[in-house]
This record gives structure tokens, sequence and C-alpha cells, in this order.
């Protein structure tokens, strides 16, 4: 089967993750794809392919013979969509030998992809893309990622000439909510070392992401009747200003880019009683990322000086670190990625994930992860689109990348 053939199959699947749910998986149907992965993997010769009782789906590639000492090497993607769009009803189709000029998505709806919006798409003319209809998101992030690494993997199987060493196989529910690694299995999972398949476009490589926290503010205020209420009315809503007013001005996400951190104001809520206040706080140097966590300290305390002890609720969080600390010690990971980049004549583009994976927080966890791409592009969004032709080249990249293990 082809790596897009596979791909397709699996965004019939509704898998959207919920930040709001409590439950492991946060959505049921994500073991859906799991359950179906797993008989695939079953039918393909993977004998040992299971899904946990969390909606981790795992699985072996055993070593090819002679290659029994080389590293044990897990390929990881994960299953969900994000939240941003709907994963439901995904009408995806195959748009032949683009042809440069805008798609039409959507004929009843007059939905239009535009080059002119998005420039990527002038890379990719002769190319074969697999579009949405405008009215869902695809699920390239990271179905794609599952379809390269099963395809990789039934080609290995079905090629006894093709040297490799063990491969380990993990899927993952809920990365898009942060959970992704909560019950990752990595001593069952039994890997070495691992990549995980969840990039951009094609030659994405990334060893590098933000340090990430969150913050959450409880602000209390004192409610009366307006018309007596000198001296006796405090609106939690304006604490709630006056706290965003004191952060720094651009160190906010819509002015930064590349390695720059920021503070970002992601959802608030409330009347003059009681308001609350979410922010994300990411910055790839830890430094850096400690000032701005101990800035949102500060202020808080002197807020709470000048309104009284209580009136600020603070509760600061650690999500995940820069996985580059736990690269450089393996950093022939980076070195060998780059080399089956090369290979097939693919030149690595090495950028810093303005955000986390699975494989940031795997490295701290004792499985050190470097990320590689999928190929798509607009991620999390109506207008997300992948070129079959970047799938199957990743494929073969992810293949000469596992061999290179034992050479």
């Amino acid at each position: 089967m082809q790596t897009y053939e596979r791909f397709l199959k699996y965004v019939a699947f509704d898998t959207e993750s919920d930040s709001h749910s409590q439950t492991v998986p946060t959505t049921a149907k994500q073991k859906d794809l799991g359950a179906y992965l797993v008989e695939e993997m079953k039918a393909m010769g993977i004998t040992d392919a299971f899904m946990d009782d969390k909606g981790y789906v795992y699985g072996t590639v055993p070593a090819s013979s002679g290659c029994e000492s080389a590293p044990v090497l897990g390929l990881i993607a994960h299953m969900d969509t994000a939240q941003a769009a709907s994963g439901k009803d995904i009408k995806a189709r195959i748009v032949p030998n683009y042809d440069g000029g805008d798609i039409l998505l959507n004929e009843e709806k007059n939905i239009v992809m535009s080059p002119v919006d998005y420039p990527s798409m002038n890379h990719y003319v002769g190319k074969d893309l697999i579009v949405t209809d405008g009215t869902t998101l695809l699920g390239a992030d990271d179905k794609a990622g599952i379809a390269e690494i099963l395809t990789a993997a039934e080609r290995f199987i079905n090629d006894p000439s093709l040297k490799h060493g063990t491969i380990k196989i993990g899927f993952t529910p809920d990365e898009e909510v942060g959970r992704g690694a909560n019950y990752f299995d990595v001593a069952g999972f039994g890997a070495d070392l691992a990549y995980t398949v969840d990039g951009g476009e094609l030659g994405e490589l990334s060893y590098e992401n933000f340090n990430a926290a969150s913050a959450h503010l409880c602000i209390h205020g004192r409610s009366t009747h307006t018309g007596t209420a000198k001296n006796v009315l405090i609106s939690s809503l304006q604490l709630g200003m006056e706290f965003h007013s004191m952060l720094p001005a651009f160190e906010k996400a819509e002015f930064t880019e590349n390695r720059e951190g920021f503070i970002h104001l992601d959802e608030m809520k409330g009347d003059v009683e009681t308001t609350t206040m979410s922010y994300i706080i990411r910055d790839h140097d830890m430094e850096k990322f400690l000032e701005k966590k101990a800035r949102i300290e500060k202020i808080v305390a002197y807020l709470n000086e000048k309104y009284g002890a209580g009136t600020f609720e603070l509760e600061l969080k650690d999500s995940y670190f820069n996985m580059i600390e736990q690269i450089r010690p393996h950093f022939e990971l980076v070195e060998k990625a780059r080399a089956a980049f090369r290979a097939h004549g693919v030149e690595p583009l090495e950028v810093p994930v303005r955000g986390g994976t699975d494989g940031a927080r795997l490295s701290y966890m004792g499985l050190p992860c470097p990320n590689l791409c999928t190929g798509g592009h607009n991620f999390h969004g109506r207008f997300e689109y992948i070129p079959v032709q970047s799938m199957e080249k990743i494929t073969e990249i992810i293949m000469t990348l596992v061999q290179s293990f034992v050479e």
C-alpha cells in the first residue's frame, strides 16, 4: 500500500481530542483509530501490536538477521487532531498535477485556497496535493506521520534484504492537548533512541523547542450596586486589566518569531466579583524562561500588597522543556537524520519548534527524541494540505534513517 492510500483511510476517523476532558484519552473516539491500527499492524506482520487501556498503540518490527545488536530505534506519531478546526466528516481529495493557481475547495460555499494567501503552494507545482473541502482540517498532523511510519515498516517486513535493527512503533493519543506523553510506557516501549514524525514541510528537522509553562490567575473583587459603589466596589475585571498592562507590551506571541519568547493571554472570563485569566509562557532560553515566570510572580506579589493578600491567586505550572538539553549527548540522532535527508536530495530545514511535541517530553523521560517532518502545511486549519510526493519521500527518508543505525 502506498503512503497516501494509508493516510486517506486514517483521515476518515474523527480523532479530535478535548482539552476540557479529564478522561484518558480525552475522547473515546481516538481508540477507534487505535483499534484499526492494531489490526492493520497485525495484518502486515507486527504480531505483538496492541492498544493499552489508555489508548496508546505499540508494536515491534524485529531486527533483520544479523542486526540484533543494533540500537533499538523508536518511531512515534500521534493519533489525535486539534480542536482548532473540526476533524469530523473530513472530505479529502487529491488535486493531481497542481498547476499553480487557486484551488476551489468547495464550490457550494465558494471556499478557495490561493497561493496569494499560502505562498508555500508555489513550491508544489506539478505535484499531487491532498486537500480538504474547506470545512474541516485534513489531519496530516499527525495521521501523515502514522502513514509514513507504517508504510516504512511494511516495506521492511516484506523485503528481508533490507537490513535494520529492532524498530519500536508507538502511536499516542492527546498530543494536541499536551498530554500525549503522560502515560507513554517508556520502559515497556524498550527503545534506546527515537524520533517523532510530527513536523511540517518536507525537510523539517527539529531538536529544539520552547520551554513552556502555564499561569492561571483567579482574581477576587467585591461587587455592590454601582449607585453606591464609591470606595466599596472592587472590580476583578479591572484588576485583571491592570495585571495584564504590567506585562511587557512586545513580549506577546503576535510580536515574536524564531527563538523569541512570549507571555500570551490565552483565556479571560469573569465579572466584577471573580475573574480568571490563563496565560502560556514560552521561551527557548532557560534563563529568559525563568525570568518570565519570576516577573509574573513579582507582579502578583505587588498587586496583592496593593489590594490585599489573596486578591490574586496564582497557579504557575511547568509544561515541558527544551529537548536540546537531552539531545546534545545523543547528537548522532541529528547527524543521521541530516544524512538521511541529503541522501534523498532534501536539504534539512533545522528550525526551533515554537511549541512542543511528544518528543520534547519523552526526551525528559529518558528517550531522546528529535522530531521529523510529515510534509504537511497549514496545520490546525481548514486550508491544511499535503503533497503526495512529500509523504512518499519522507517514507523513504525514514527507511534510510533506520538503516543507518546498522551501518
